[in-house]
């Protein structure tokens, strides 16, 4: 099933051809690498994808975690596949060289990581919840902890995991009761309860280190009484051995529809004796520090949901073009022989939203990682704030519309294959049962929603907002006489988007709840108008290629691009026109539903 993963033309496509990464090389903290090092370092991740994670994807659903004599069993191949990656540097991937990481852009390394995401998310996840942790560490850590922690997180020998949820307080991170109690010698003692705790416990490593949220004794309610803790699951000491336990206690392992292969634990935190942690960066500034982690985690849930429904759409696409079955209308010789199923008018439409999605979704998330290493090296002040504004406003829609969208092109990829689609010995049950996590993983999409119009279009009086406007308008300014009718079609839909936002701004001034109780529907409605900007992006991109192309090959891919985009104009971008009517109106049945109507 290799052939069935991302298709690295497209992903060459993207990175080079549309988001010139190629050009960050310039700047200083990449100027040790060129396109060539990026593509080792593309082709090493598809090596290990396909060699490491790909050949267990299956066993680790079928074989999941389970606990004897208080310990986690795992099967052995993950312990092997974890080292690999880490092996290969891609823990520390974009992390500094003076801790150890290859300095590599984010838009890299998320490419990269999409290659695993694509072979076994399961697997992947445990470096890849230990590189989001190192990166707290080494961004708000003081010298010690980052030479006592960092190491050992990117050679693999520790893992790591973030603790936030507790069984009484989910995404209300402001109800967080586990408690710190300083020890007297710059140490905490920590208990609590933590819940879904990915990679919580288990015995690849002799450690794991967790990056944990708990309230200092005497701190303020709220979310501006919450401090950042390192507690690894046993003491570390000064020289670096492992020692005995940090009474880190298994509370017990949950056992999810999918994703089966990554454990996600209850722990309880000085339950049996002293929990020691150690406080990251100053007390009471903890969610801001984990904020960074999770809007990094966010990027990175719309990425795995991406690689799975990629992975999805060329299972099915290859599994279309191989399975014959039924005569086209009009076809009245019952001895003709059946055709391939790709034939099917109804087969290719799916196909073909399936391409639309994924295409579109893995050049979101990549966008994405691309703004992320603007934010952070482009030259100048004022194109690095720029930067920071889109990747806000973006954040949300890259995070929920794969997971939502991803879903539904993974459920065409299964409705292609007919009965052997929900059959367990298939991979695309398995991938619609292990995406359908993502739109629970790192906020849901309602608190997504929320975020984007809550917070995101109206911060800083709607500068990012229209940072995104801009940036959309630019591009089809860019592409006006090269593809007329897709940059009409999208200009009219950022004016309906910008319409429908000062709407409900004014709504939420008058009354937020009711302003934005439909704000689900509002980020389903920008993210069709977001992709739009994508798809018209990489059709201009395309469009200007195929005019010059030689190859066959390269004018059959372009083609695909352009055919995608019409699509998305003529199929998915008009749906958001009811939306726009239903937004506007301030639609309040659901809202004004009554408990007790139910």
């Amino acid at each position: 099933m290799a052939d069935s993963l991302i298709n690295p033309r497209d992903l060459s496509f993207l990175l080079y051809e549309v988001l010139d990464v190629e050009a960050l090389c310039a700047r200083p903290r990449f100027a040790d690498h060129s396109r060539e090092t990026f593509d080792a370092v593309l082709d090493t991740a598809r090596g290990i994808a396909e060699e490491h994670l790909l050949p267990h994807w299956k066993k680790n659903d079928a074989e999941e975690p389970r606990v004897e004599n208080g310990k986690v069993v795992l099967i052995p191949e993950i312990k092997a596949a974890v080292q690999a990656i880490a092996d290969a540097g891609f823990i520390a991937g974009t992390h500094d060289a003076a801790h150890g990481g290859m300095q590599l852009p984010h838009a890299i390394g998320g490419a990269a990581l999409a290659w695993f995401d694509s072979a076994n998310v399961a697997t992947t996840s445990y470096a890849m919840l230990t590189s989001g942790a190192a990166d707290l560490i080494a961004q708000f850590g003081d010298d010690a902890q980052r030479a006592k922690f960092l190491p050992p997180m990117f050679e693999g020998r520790f893992l790591g995991t973030m603790a936030l949820t507790e069984p009484d307080a989910g995404s209300s991170l402001s109800d967080v009761r586990t408690k710190a109690v300083p020890a007297g010698d710059g140490t905490y003692h920590i208990t609590g309860t933590k819940i879904w705790i990915s990679g919580g416990d288990h015995e690849l490593t002799s450690n794991i280190i967790h990056l944990l949220l708990a309230r200092i004794e005497g701190a303020p309610e709220g979310v501006k009484g919450i401090s950042l803790f390192i507690v690894p699951k046993r003491h570390v000491y000064d020289d670096g051995a492992v020692g005995e336990s940090n009474h880190v206690a298994l509370g017990g392992i949950i056992h999810k529809m999918g994703w089966r292969g990554t454990t996600s634990a209850l722990l309880n935190f000085g339950e049996h004796g002293p929990c020691v942690g150690y406080l990251v960066g100053e007390a009471n500034k903890g969610l801001a520090y984990m904020f960074h982690m999770m809007n990094d985690a966010r990027i990175s849930v719309g990425r795995s949901a991406t690689a799975m429904a990629y992975t999805a759409y060329r299972y099915s696409l290859e599994y279309a073009r191989t399975r014959k079955q039924g005569r086209l209308p009009g076809e009245k010789d019952p001895l003709r022989p059946p055709v391939a199923i790709i034939e099917h008018a109804d087969i290719r439409r799916m196909l073909l939203q399936q391409k639309a999605i994924v295409e579109g979704a893995l050049c979101l998330v990549l966008e994405c990682a691309r703004l992320v290493d603007d934010q952070d090296t482009a030259p100048g002040d004022e194109e690095r704030r720029r930067a920071g504004l889109l990747l806000e406003v973006l954040t949300p829609i890259a995070k929920t519309w794969p997971s939502i969208a991803g879903q539904e092109s993974i459920s065409n990829a299964m409705q292609i294959l007919g009965g052997y689609g929900y059959a367990r010995e298939y991979d695309v049950e398995q991938l619609y049962r292990a995406n359908r996590l993502n739109q629970i993983h790192e906020g849901t999409n309602g608190i997504q929603s929320l975020d984007l119009l809550g917070r995101k279009v109206t911060m800083e009086k709607g500068a990012a907002y229209r940072a995104l406007v801009e940036r959309m308008l630019a591009t089809a300014a860019e592409a006006e006489s090269a593809l007329p009718a897709h940059t009409q079609a999208l200009r009219a839909s950022v004016e309906e988007l910008s319409t429908t936002t000062m709407t409900l701004v004014k709504a939420m001034a008058a009354d937020p709840a009711r302003g934005l109780a439909n704000a689900n529907l509002y980020l389903d409605c920008a993210s069709r108008t977001v992709v739009a900007w994508l798809w018209l992006r990489q059709a201009l991109v395309a469009t200007r290629a195929l005019a010059n192309s030689t190859s066959e090959n390269d004018r059959r891919f372009y083609d695909g691009k352009l055919r995608a985009a019409r699509y998305w104009f003529a199929w998915e971008l008009p749906q958001t026109g009811p939306m726009h009517e239903i937004l506007r109106s301030i639609e309040a049945t659901p809202y004004e539903m009554r408990d007790d109507a139910f």
